[in-house]
Order: structure tokens, then C-alpha cells, then sequence
């Protein structure tokens, strides 16, 4: 019995939406069949149309708000993607501009090099600085060149700026540099100006000391110090620094001089290695 109730009980709940859509569904439908007659509507029309209408009128709220729903959901997916879509390309092309300046700012750096290369009468060897000294006691980079190259201790190492350091130790295929402004290197210099003699004593990246300058000596800020080509290591005229600090101090002999160096040390990237006349001539005819 209870399994005839149930299908009974669905029969009258659909008879009874149908009812209730269908009919008024086909009253609308023969009011508008009549809408295009000029004859008024009965009362009976009219009592169907004031309770079908705010029916109508939200049933097509419902369906234009669900329908705007959904466009908007597919044109936020598609807006969603497209901003993927860029940033991805963005990135891209920042990353691509990055290599392009990269390689612009690598291209006028050698420029400059090739340029102190032309100017100098000395034979030179381009290198790159790959690292810093691994123990840290000494202010000092390693470079990509040794021995195989025709490198040998003492060689002096110099960028389009000025001074870099000299040579202290070489491998076949990499060499330390220590670097001018280490407290342990001493590089013999002049006064550009003046051509009074010192010697300069490294510190620190900022500032180095010029030694040895007597009081008598005609020295002023501002002043250009290059080498002097006397030590045996350097060629003569290459920029050290510049004097920043001039004090006479009481009952020295000498002035206590500052220094700033000519080379920016945290932008050091490629240096040339000032070679030996001997050595480099040697190298060329092993290489032929």
C-alpha cells in the first residue's frame, strides 16, 4: 500500500507545478496573442495580469541576475589568465632588459680597457676577477688567468682608472691580486703637480696613506698622485689617487696625507695584467 502512496503523493506534486506554471504560462501567452488587437482587457485578464506580472517581473530578474553571474565569472577567468599571461611576458622582458644592460655596461667597460691597451706601450693581458680572497686576511681578488698565460708574481694590475695591485701569488691557471688599498702593499708614487715623491700605503676601500711626504713639499687637495715608475713594478704615470686630507703635523717630518683612490674596488670586474717585455715575448713565440 505505502509503495502506491509514494508515486501517488509525486503524481499530485507535479500535477500541482503544472498547474501553476503551465496555466498562467498560457493565459500570458493569450494575453500577448492578443496584443497586437485593439480591444481592452476583460476583468478576468486583467486579474491575471496583476497576479502574473510581479511573477514575470521577478522570474526575469532572477534569470538576468544568474545570467550575469555567469558572464562575469567566464570574463574573470579570461581577465584572471590574460593578467597571468602578462605578467609572465613582463618578467620576461625585465629579465631580458636586465641581460641587455648587463651587456651594455660589460661593452663600455672593455671599451675603456681597450682604449688604456692603446695607450699604453706595454704589453697587456685582459682578465676577469673571479673572486675575493678566500682566507680574508688580505684585501685581494683572484683572477681567471696563471701561469699557462704568461702571469708571474709582481706583475702589476691596472683598469682604465688607475692602480688595482700587483701579483702575490699564481697557479697555472688563476693568481691572487693583492689589491693597492691592503695595508701590506706599498706602491712608490708623485705627486702629479708637484712631482714631490711618497709612498702610498693602503687602508681601506675609501682612503689610502701617501708616506714619506716632507713638510717642505708642495702638496694641496685636490692633487693627482700617480706611480713613478722607480719600484721595479708599475710604469710610471698610472692614477693612484687623489689627496682628499693635508695636515703638518708638530714634530713630524713628514705630512700626514689621505688618499682616495682612483679605482671604485667594489665595481672591479675586468683588469688587465701590465706583462714583463721578456716574458710576454717569450709567450708569443711558445704560442707560434
Amino acid at each position: 500500500m505505502r509503495s502506491l502512496v509514494q508515486p501517488l503523493k509525486g503524481a499530485i506534486r507535479f500535477l500541482k507545478i503544472f498547474i501553476w506554471v503551465f496555466f498562467p504560462g498560457l493565459v500570458l501567452f493569450l494575453i500577448s496573442s492578443d496584443s497586437g488587437q485593439q480591444s481592452a482587457w476583460n476583468p478576468a485578464g486583467q486579474l491575471v495580469m496583476e497576479i502574473a506580472a510581479p511573477f514575470q517581473h521577478i522570474t526575469k530578474k532572477i534569470v538576468n541576475t544568474v545570467e550575469g553571474f555567469w558572464l562575469d565569472y567566464f570574463y574573470l577567468v579570461n581577465v584572471r589568465q590574460e593578467n597571468s599571461e602578462l605578467r609572465t611576458t613582463a618578467d620576461k622582458l625585465k629579465i631580458e632588459n636586465s641581460r641587455y644592460r648587463e651587456l651594455l655596461s660589460t661593452h663600455f667597460r672593455l671599451q675603456e680597457l681597450l682604449q688604456f691597451k692603446q695607450a699604453t706601450d706595454h704589453p697587456v693581458l685582459a682578465v676577469q676577477v673571479i673572486g675575493l680572497d678566500p682566507t680574508g686576511w688580505f684585501k685581494s681578488v683572484i683572477i681567471n688567468k696563471g701561469k699557462k698565460a704568461g702571469l708571474e708574481l709582481n706583475m702589476p694590475v691596472v683598469n682604465a682608472e688607475g692602480v688595482i695591485g700587483r701579483i702575490v701569488s699564481c697557479s697555472p691557471n688563476y693568481a691572487k691580486v693583492l689589491l693597492v688599498i691592503d695595508q701590506n702593499s706599498a706602491v712608490d708614487c708623485l705627486v702629479q703637480r708637484s712631482r714631490d715623491r711618497g709612498m702610498v700605503i693602503g687602508l681601506s676601500t675609501e682612503s689610502c696613506k701617501l708616506n714619506y711626504v716632507v713638510k717642505s713639499s708642495d702638496v694641496v687637495i685636490g692633487d693627482i698622485v700617480v706611480t713613478s715608475g722607480l719600484a721595479g713594478v708599475f710604469p710610471k704615470g698610472i692614477p693612484v689617487g687623489e689627496i682628499f686630507n693635508v695636515e703638518d703635523v708638530s714634530g713630524n717630518l713628514f705630512k700626514n696625507i689621505d688618499i682616495r683612490p682612483a679605482v671604485d674596488f667594489s665595481k672591479v670586474e675586468e683588469v688587465l695584467v701590465i706583462l714583463k717585455e721578456a716574458e710576454s715575448s717569450t709567450h708569443q713565440i711558445k704560442e707560434k
